[in-house]
């Protein structure tokens, strides 16, 4: 199911023995544009610390009626699993022990989206089958509050602002952008897909994409009470003549 981040933000976590806190933030990586993590804010708990939840942690997807995400961890193996400052980044010494203390693959252990595989996969037995480290890439994390507000540049001038970010929360891929066009086209806000991103800069931050003004301009509007049903998304990858990204990816069809 396709939510937006900023809707995410506030649900409650709860771990096998108890409530951890609520969505703080969330990091991406910028080569697959997938959540790595989400930031819990633990309240009193565990404070001067960052508490990091990997996907891999999930027991299900999000119950949006509930308005939580069930943690399939105790609040003892989070306490005391790598303490991350609250005012460091993350990085890869320690994300290579977070990962060894829970004993999950990867993500960054292999060509695709997750590591050795294309989606989560949490089968231990095929974990052990898998080959990591063949082909692992240096994965650099951004935070969602990082790059909200970044300039859309499209192949002829400006079009607008990230405004916030469309999530599938069955794979954790971020699957659009949200753009408000305000300065240009009052009152309208389009999606764009990471795969129609050319480069960002995060030095200018701003996200260059390979798409004209115009085409932007005439493409299906996106509004707060718009349902991202599959039709939708046909048709605004049928405007901008792309490929959708369920054409590959067997979990998302």
């Amino acid at each position: 199911m396709l939510e937006r981040a900023k809707t995410l933000q506030g649900y409650k976590l709860q771990s096998l023995d108890g409530d951890l806190g609520t969505v703080d933030e969330f990091y991406f990586d910028d080569q697959h544009w997938a959540i790595r993590y989400l930031v819990a804010d633990t309240g009193n708990w565990l404070t001067g610390r960052q508490v990091l939840i990997s996907p891999y942690a999930l027991l299900v997807a999000v119950l949006k009626e509930e308005q939580h995400i069930a943690i399939d961890l105790t609040k003892k193996q989070i306490e005391d699993s790598p303490s991350l400052d609250s005012d460091k980044p993350v990085s890869r010494q320690f994300e290579e022990a977070y990962y060894e203390y829970f004993g999950w693959p990867q993500y960054w252990g292999g060509p695709h989206m997750w590591g050795p595989f294309p989606n989560i996969v949490r089968d231990r037995e095929k974990w052990r089958d898998s080959m990591q480290g063949e082909k692992a890439w240096d994965p650099h994390l951004r935070s969602f509050h990082e790059v909200t507000g970044y300039d859309i540049q499209a192949t002829d001038g400006e079009i607008g602002h990230v405004e916030d970010f469309i999530i599938d929360n069955e794979t954790w891929a971020i699957r659009y952008l949200i753009v408000d066009t305000q300065n240009f086209w009052p009152g309208k806000k389009v999606l764009i897909s990471p795969r129609w991103i050319e480069r960002v800069s995060w030095k200018e931050s701003k996200v260059f994409i390979n798409l004209s003004r115009e085409t932007i301009e005439h493409s299906p509007e996106y509004t707060e009470q718009s349902l991202i049903t599959r039709e939708y998304e046909t048709g605004l990858h049928q405007h901008y003549n792309r490929k959708g990204y369920w054409v590959d990816d067997p979990v998302a069809k």
